[in-house]
């Protein structure tokens, strides 16, 4: 009988570990984007949600991920993250973000957005590639997603 009690702390452990809501690592070069199916290759712009339920969702580039917002309940995502572009393959919070739409810095779906974890180092950069910057509802707006 004691050996029963055993596995249900076990089992209620292993329960509690994959319910957890959290980011799944991206696999660049082999993981394909959910929205435009490409192979996730550029580490500066690559995006994921993670859902209410914990499900992941990766993308190639932050445009796809919030084409991606157009289709679901924005309500059911927990999580929105974008890929830093000055931490190539750093995973921020997109709604705490500033994107920079600038022709001078390519995207993989050729919206030119990128991600910054902070509004002085978008703004640097925006001053030497010239451009917009967006703040995450911002972006919704220019999208068309809200």
């Amino acid at each position: 009988m004691r050996s029963l009690g055993v596995y249900v702390i076990l089992l209620m452990g292993f329960l509690v570990m994959g319910c957890s809501i959290r980011p799944e690592p991206i696999a660049y070069g082999s993981d394909g984007c959910h929205f435009c199916s490409m192979t996730i290759v550029d580490r500066q712009h690559a995006a994921q949600i993670v859902t209410n339920k914990g499900k992941a969702f990766k993308f190639d580039a932050v445009e796809c991920m919030v084409n991606h917002l157009k289709d679901i309940d924005i309500v059911s995502v927990k999580l929105f993250l974008a890929n830093d572009y000055q931490a190539p393959g750093e995973l921020i919070d997109a709604k705490k973000a500033t994107f920079l739409i600038s022709k001078d810095i390519p995207s993989p779906m050729g919206e030119y957005l990128s991600a910054f974890h902070s509004i002085n180092e978008a703004e640097h950069v925006e001053a030497e590639n010239n451009g917009k910057l967006y703040s995450w509802e911002e972006l919704l707006t220019r999208f068309k997603v809200q």
